[in-house]
């Protein structure tokens, strides 16, 4: 399988509580949670770092963490940032998530990952998901810093053979290869993930380098790649996968995957931001959902994000049942 049973099932309970029971239109299925925005790199394509440099913010604290997490109600959370191992109340975080029945995927770039492997005992509920972009020399050269994929490596190696469950997350730029992705893809199934993620990275505005791809770049990319998710571990949906590769249109799900972080809740998005609220529930009923849903802001016009599209899946899912359908073999099929 490419997920735990019980991810699924946390899914499906919550989607039929919202969604059936408190008839909500409108819920997270994964909370962004950034604890901090500190991180040890200063990626090409990242505006985290250079937001931190900016606002200069303090971590959330631990309480504002569990406190996100309940009033989301979101089944999924996904620890990132910044750098998470740099937040100090890390482990004490995770083991509450736990304790809250939470899945988590725990965001790192592995440079300080090997501490926590040896610190923290293995859960099915929990992913360590590593960042690689490409092979060492590409890697290190968008992390601006020699040494960090093989750090990422080794990282990876311990954390399978302390029995954790490992995904990892590749961003695709313009200039990505495709036949440096497909040997990036060939060795971590010879590390034995349990699996590999790929997306567009998102043009973000703060970020002066020409290395993002137009939507029709997206699409032409993906095509190239096509025969990589029947070959590799991927946890792309094929629903998400056929988006990519412009088979299909989709809408975005912007409210999916709320953020919370040092600044509040980030409104609409992820990857956009237009303001900050201080509640969850004043982000829910005061952004103009339909004004992104739509792809009416221009920030959205070559978004194919999974953080705002796989969510559109999982709604397309539960909806069609030929979609449904194909979402749970896919699910249960051998990679």
């Amino acid at each position: 399988m490419r997920f735990p049973l019980s991810l699924y099932s946390s899914l499906t309970f919550s989607i039929v509580r919202q969604r059936i029971i408190e008839r909500r239109s409108r819920f997270p299925l994964v909370l962004m949670l950034e604890p901090t925005h500190r991180c040890n790199l200063s990626c090409a394509g990242c505006d985290r770092i250079r937001l931190h440099d900016e606002k200069k913010t303090d971590d959330l604290s631990l309480d504002q963490c569990i406190e996100a997490t309940v009033s989301s109600q979101a089944p999924v959370v996904t620890i990132t940032g910044g750098e998470p191992l740099l937040y100090g109340d890390l482990t004490t975080l995770v083991s509450e998530l736990l304790r809250l029945n939470r899945h988590m995927y725990l965001c790192t770039n592995g440079i300080l990952t090997e501490s926590f492997i040896d610190e923290f005992e293995p859960d099915k509920r929990l992913t360590l998901n590593f960042h690689l972009d490409g092979m060492e020399e590409t890697h290190d050269s968008i992390t601006d810093k020699p040494g960090t994929f093989r750090r990422a490596v080794q990282s990876i190696q311990k954390a399978k053979k302390r029995g954790f469950r490992v995904s990892t997350n590749t961003s695709v730029y313009k200039n990505s290869d495709i036949k440096e992705l497909e040997s990036l893809f060939q060795m971590l199934k010879t590390l034995n993930v349990d699996g590999i993620l790929a997306a567009p990275a998102f043009s973000y505005e703060r970020v002066e380098n020409d290395i993002f791809l137009s939507r029709e770049e997206i699409k032409e990319k993906f095509k190239q790649m096509k025969d990589f998710f029947s070959r590799f571990p991927f946890i792309n949906s094929p629903i998400y996968v056929d988006f990519l590769k412009g088979k299909r249109q989709m809408r975005c799900t912007p409210w999916g995957n709320p953020t919370r972080n040092p600044l509040g809740w980030k409104s609409p998005c992820y990857l956009i931001t237009d303001t900050y609220y201080g509640t969850y529930k004043e982000m829910m009923e005061k952004t103009d959902w339909d004004r992104y849903v739509e792809g009416r802001d221009p920030r959205c016009r070559d978004c194919m994000v999974h953080c705002g599209y796989e969510a559109t899946a999982m709604r397309h899912a539960i909806s069609r049942p030929r979609d449904l359908l194909r979402l749970i073999s896919w699910n249960l099929s051998s990679h």
